[in-house]
This record gives structure tokens, C-alpha cells and sequence, in this order.
């Protein structure tokens, strides 16, 4: 009986890949803002396209999770934003003036002063 490795291996490092994905959307928004969206857009879209040209099916398919990860932190990005009005974020205090102020903390705030 031959043990299969590569599905165990792929798992992994799709694990990995989303397990990563994760604070680079933060740190972007963070450092950067949505504006790098595009970036992320592309770099997505080739890693996927690239897969249908690579012959070895397990690069094939890490470059498909990879892209598709890249495509899914498109949409992180701006949901981080939006976690970053809510105060669930630290927000960047060089850029503090692309935030609106959320619902949440103006709800708070309105609280404050009436007690005052």
C-alpha cells in the first residue's frame, strides 16, 4: 500500500498559504490603505492563470490556491477597513484622515457626553 503524501502536503501548505494571507491584509490596510487592491488583482489573477501552464499538478494547484487567496484578500481588504472604523483594528494614525467614523464610535461617544 503506497501512502499518498502530496494531498497531505497540500493541505499544509494551503493552510499555510491562507494562514499568511491573513496578516498581509491587515499590515497592507494598515500600512497602505485599499489602495493596493489592484496589486493583489493582479498578482491574483497571474498566479491563477499560471496555473493552467504548469504541467506539475501539485505547483498547479498551490499556484491556484494561492491566486484564489490573493483574489479572496481583494475583499479582506476593504471588510479590514471597515474593522478598523469599528475600533476592532489599530488604525494608522499617519492616515487617519481616510477613515470615517463608524456608527459604533459615534454611538459611544454621544454616550460620553451625556453623562458628562
Amino acid at each position: 500500500m503506497d501512502l499518498n503524501f502530496k494531498s497531505v502536503l497540500l493541505a499544509i501548505f494551503t493552510f499555510l498559504i491562507i494562514g499568511l494571507c491573513h496578516p498581509l491584509v491587515i499590515k497592507t490596510e494598515y500600512y497602505f490603505g485599499t489602495r493596493p487592491w489592484w496589486i493583489w488583482l493582479i498578482c491574483g489573477l497571474a498566479a491563477v492563470v499560471g496555473a493552467l501552464f504548469v504541467a506539475d499538478d501539485f505547483i498547479s494547484t498551490l499556484l491556484a490556491v494561492f491566486g484564489a487567496s490573493l483574489l479572496w484578500g481583494i475583499g479582506e481588504l476593504f471588510s479590514q477597513k471597515k474593522r478598523v472604523e469599528r475600533g476592532w483594528f489599530p488604525m494608522n494614525p499617519k492616515r487617519k484622515n481616510e477613515y470615517r467614523p463608524s456608527a459604533e464610535s459615534t454611538d459611544s461617544h454621544s454616550d460620553e457626553k451625556e453623562e458628562r
